[in-house]
């Protein structure tokens, strides 16, 4: 029967790769709302940051998925990282690629001894992280927020010109089945880190298989910690094992050491390789027996990864505080100008730019998505997956470079300059899989602020040009902006701070460049809009019929 957990293992990965992929490259909105948390509860780190989120807010089934995870793990070791997790299978597609273009001697695994120091230093690391307020590290190395920046950033724009060449080509014969989208544009700053990463992992899983899962994961290191104790484990039959190597060669792992006859089930990913591969079934997949003897050798990895885990977090700590010290300045207005005199972060400074929008207006605060509750919230809990990104239908969220600082690179943000926020839309809230981002109602969604509207006089046209405008108030679905006498026949904008939800339709529309005429400065903290009044019409006397 073990011969068949490799076909199993094959059909549910793809199946999972497949679906999870979609969820980014959809961008119909074809997939229901359920689908999203039902494919991403078993994602480990979301999982986790859900229940650490959710705490207090009443727990959701999907807060549970680690710790179904975690079940898992002990009694199957990890399986995870082949079944589940979206990267891991991922680099599987790559590894197949690379056998498939190479000669089969090179693509053959040799056992390679673990990288103990440096796996269980990034494990460390990336633990003690949290404790400085910072989850970048997280970002950076879970295997999902990888994914998921891959599939929104990569894939998906690919994804959407296939789908406009064959609008052109269906056209061109008369069919009309598809509707073209426009490519969403991308800070090419903000494309730093996971560019890198996707070199990194492309250039692992073609060279060394599973290394980054082995060696860099956090995830990996966690559950490989735990399959120690695994009910059930893959063992070598030291009586029947002629020591062909050809379990070995088929280990994309590389933890199969055929001379000591062992498996390191810490780094064995249960993908069913080494089953197929022996003639002889000399290696099985069964309830793990009593301890073997084992040889042990002096080892001081772990003293190393200890010392050098230390003396990282020293410097990571003393930069973190650093950071968020001038994050703190630059919110309260503490920076100084060039000239030596003090300025507010939300004040203007004159400068000699290019348009009719010639004052620099810098916004208080970035505008952090409905239902991310607060501006530290949400930076503390978003991993940055992008999925949010990729379910947006008007394409504000945007993945960030420093806009949320250092430590906020490619969390996404609201950006108002491309598209603005639909006043009835809750796509985004529904679809955060860590709860960075609560789910909100459409009636808690249209009141909720999540900035608000700033009117810079000197950059409007109808005050630098004197000709009539009006693009922000026609826009704005609270009335927030609207047009009040200015000169003669000319209406100029006046904001009421108090009935905008900031959704940035005005900052959107205002034509002014290359500085707005109108702006939307963030909420620390997400508050509620006051309604509207509502004017009644006045009943307009009835004339007589004139004939």
């Amino acid at each position: 029967m073990q011969r068949y957990l490799k076909p199993i293992r094959v059909a549910v990965s793809i199946a999972m790769l497949v679906a999870i992929g979609f969820l980014f490259l959809d961008f119909s909105s074809s997939v229901p709302v359920t689908w999203f948390h039902r494919l991403t509860w078993l994602q480990f780190v979301p999982s986790v940051l859900s229940f650490v989120n959710t705490l207090g807010h009443g727990l959701a089934l999907t807060a549970y998925g680690f710790l179904a995870v975690l079940v898992l793990t002990l009694l199957f070791g990890r399986v995870y990282c082949s079944y589940i997790c979206p990267l891991g299978i991922f680099q599987d597609v790559v590894n197949w690629i690379s056998k498939k273009t190479r000669t089969k001697k090179k693509t053959r695994f040799r056992f390679a001894p673990p990288k103990t120091w440096v796996r269980y230093s990034i494990l460390v690391i990336a633990c003690l992280s949290l404790l400085t307020g910072s989850i970048f590290l997280i970002n950076i190395l879970d295997p999902y927020s990888n994914f998921g920046r891959f599939a929104s950033d990569f894939f998906r724009p690919l994804y959407v010109v296939g789908n406009n060449l064959l609008v052109m080509a269906f056209e061109a014969v008369g069919w009309y089945v598809l509707y073209p989208v426009k490519v969403a544009k991308t800070d090419p700053y903000a494309l730093i880190v996971p560019v890198a990463m996707f070199a990194l992992v492309i250039w692992f899983s073609f060279r060394k298989g599973r290394f980054y899962c082995n060696a860099v994961c956090p995830v990996g290191t966690l559950l490989g910690l735990i399959s120690k104790v695994s009910l059930f484990k893959i063992r070598i039959d030291q009586a029947g094992c002629n020591q062909c190597g050809q379990c070995m060669f088929a280990c994309k792992s590389q933890c199969i050491d055929v001379k000591q006859q062992n498996v390191d089930f810490s780094r064995c990913v249960g993908c069913g390789n080494c089953l197929n591969a022996c003639d002889k079934d000399s290696i099985r997949y069964s309830l793990a027996s009593a301890k073997e003897p084992k040889i042990r050798k002096a080892d001081t990895s772990k003293r190393k990864f200890v010392a050098g885990s230390l003396l990282f977090m020293a410097a990571l700590s003393g930069l973190s505080v650093d950071v968020m010290a001038q994050n703190r300045k630059r919110r309260r207005g503490e920076g100084q100008h060039e000239n030596g005199s003090d300025r507010g972060e939300g004040q203007h400074k004159k400068g000699s730019g290019i348009g009719t929008g010639k004052e620099v207006v810098i916004k208080e605060h970035t505008v952090s998505p409905p239902g991310s509750l607060a501006l530290e919230h949400f930076t503390d809990a978003c991993t940055a997956c992008h999925l949010c990104v990729s379910a947006c239908p008007t394409g504000v969220l945007k993945p960030s470079f420093l806009e949320y600082g250092f430590f906020g690179l490619m969390q996404p943000y609201m950006d108002y300059h491309t598209s603005f926020c639909n006043f009835e839309c809750v796509k985004c809230t529904e679809v955060c899989p860590n709860k960075a981002i609560f789910p909100l109602t459409v009636e808690e969604k249209i009141v909720t602020q999540i900035g608000k509207v700033r009117f810079i006089k000197h950059n409007c046209i109808v005050h630098t040009d004197e000709t009539s405008c009006g693009s922000c108030s026609e826009h704005c679905p609270t009335q927030a902006v609207k047009m009040v006498p200015y000169k003669g026949e000319l209406t100029i904008p006046e904001v009421n701070t108090d009935i905008c939800v900031g959704c940035g339709a005005c900052e959107y529309a205002c034509p002014v460049t290359p500085y707005k005429a109108i702006i939307v400065d963030g909420n620390l903290i997400h508050q509620i809009a006051q309604k509207p009044k509502e004017e009644k019409l006045e009943d307009a006397p009835l004339e007589d019929f004139p004939f």
